[in-house]
């Protein structure tokens, strides 16, 4: 990855906004400055229905007094549109006089996370169209059930500069670029769906280093396969989540529940757990924004802290939490990388990254054996988690029964129900063939931010299904 050769604004013009944001006596002000390039095009029924770039370029300015933090943001990068901002969000912070705060600043060294050979922003929009147009053509090749393909491409070049009045400064350049196929079969079963995507933290090259016919042909196949499926059992059942597929499941079941936020507001079932038993003694839970190309790979966070790879959980015992500035400062912590926003146009909270399970010690295949009758979920869709007390629903995209140690027919769409910390316990076999999953955003409070998950093939010794299957 490049170095960001130009500053967006000034070290100087910087640190006067930052004096200014502290003039009336705060503690805390900074600067945070983005300006991102994004291209998007969709393809649907072998038309491509838009092509559209964009670019989204501003600050937002945030002073903390007490406990009292004010936020304003402006598209307007002069020196006066961003004193103005600093103005305004100090107002918001305190009413009360001070004195001129001066701050010099100190450049932080952005962890390498990624390369980019080809800057997406310099590929012409005929090149992506036509990605989505072998994506076409290659699904409704799998079968003539095949009645409708749809497709995404998208990509983003971000520059973003944090400077705060500890003296931080920093600088990032973050570059996403990303494809999603659905394709849809109809049979006598009615209609089914299946979908894959491709995402990374490089350039245009993504393409020469992954196969884009295939991950159609996968998604097309999977709907294929889910025209002869059977309506999903009910009740508790041992389930086994193949690689790669489950990392969400951590992700909103636990990984949630670990963010320092979540954790002050009490709304956390690991609430002063740390330091205990948790999980299985087979579960290492780790959060890494280092990971070299991998969805939720940052430089630095949006608090302009170093990504690393923070350890949460280690053989089953909570070690630590997720922090932002704000929560680290609070509970005389250190910063983990984890402070994240969408936008200039939001404050930041506490977000992961990569989050996923170390590799155990067992054989995928010998998982399944070992497993009479059973659930295999081959792909988990979306879910809703409550973090007071982890309990959890997630829908299942793509399932197989397990009969007699092998796995056999498909099953219709259907949910997996159970808890968090009981389903972490619960983890009798893990696997040694670890894989990311999916790239993802991440809700929370209204904002969104991309992320990644993984995680080997598991064993969780009894889940609840909530199938139709009398």
């Amino acid at each position: 990855m490049s170095n960001v050769q130009s500053m967006l604004v000034e070290p100087d013009v910087l640190s006067r906004v930052l004096a200014r944001g502290r003039s009336t006596g705060a503690e805390f002000s900074e600067v945070f400055v983005e300006d991102k390039r994004s291209t998007s095009a969709g393809l649907d029924d072998g038309k491509i229905e838009q092509v559209s770039s964009g670019r989204d370029r501003g600050a937002g300015i945030r002073v903390v007094k007490g406990d009292t933090t004010g936020f304003a943001h402006t598209s307007d990068l002069s020196e006066k549109g961003l004193l103005a901002a600093a103005e305004a969000a100090a107002a918001a912070a305190s009413r009360g006089g001070g004195g001129v705060n001066s701050v010099t600043l100190g450049a932080v060294t952005r962890h390498p996370v990624n390369t980019v050979e080809k800057w997406p922003d310099e590929v012409t929009k005929r090149e992506k169209v036509a990605i989505l147009q072998r994506v076409d053509v290659a699904a409704r090749a799998v079968h003539k059930a095949i009645v409708q393909v749809s497709a995404g491409y998208g990509d983003s070049r971000k520059r973003i500069l944090i400077a705060n009045s500890d003296g931080v400064l920093a600088t990032d350049e973050q570059v996403r670029t990303l494809l999603r196929v659905s394709a849809v079969a109809s049979g006598d079963g009615g209609m089914q769906t299946g979908f894959q995507s491709l995402g990374h933290t490089i350039g245009f090259e993504v393409f020469d280093q992954n196969d884009v016919e295939e991950l159609a042909r996968a998604a097309a196949q999977q709907a294929v396969t889910k025209l002869s499926a059977r309506p999903a059992p009910s009740g508790s059942l041992p389930v086994v989540i193949k690689h790669g597929s489950g990392g969400v499941l951590f992700h909103e079941a636990c990984g949630h529940g670990l963010e320092a936020d979540i954790i002050s507001k009490g709304a956390s079932v690991y609430k002063d757990k740390r330091g205990e038993l948790v999980a299985s003694p087979l579960v290492t839970l780790i959060d890494d924004g280092t990971m070299t190309a991998e969805w939720g790979a940052i430089g630095v966070d949006d608090e302009g802290h170093p990504s690393q790879r923070n350890v949460l959980i280690q053989d089953g015992v909570l070690t630590d939490y997720m922090w932002d500035y704000l929560r680290a400062r609070k509970e005389g912590r250190r910063q983990s990388g984890n402070g994240r926003r969408q936008s200039y146009q939001h404050l930041p909270m506490v977000r992961m990254t990569n989050t996923f399970v170390l590799n155990g010690p067992h054989d995928p295949d010998a998982i399944v054996r070992d497993t009479k009758n059973g659930v295999y979920v081959a792909k988990l869709g979306g879910g809703q988690v409550d973090t007071a007390s982890g309990d959890f629903v997630f829908g299942m995209t793509e399932a197989y029964l397990i009969e007699n140690g092998e796995i056999t027919e498909p099953l219709r769409d259907g949910n997996l129900i159970g808890n968090g910390p009981q389903v972490l316990r619960d983890i009798d076999l893990l696997g040694n063939d670890f894989a990311m999953g999916n790239p993802g955003t991440c809700g929370k409070d209204g904002q969104g931010v991309p992320v990644g998950d993984g995680q080997p093939t598991l064993r969780v010794k009894s889940l609840t299904i909530g199938g139709t299957a009398a």
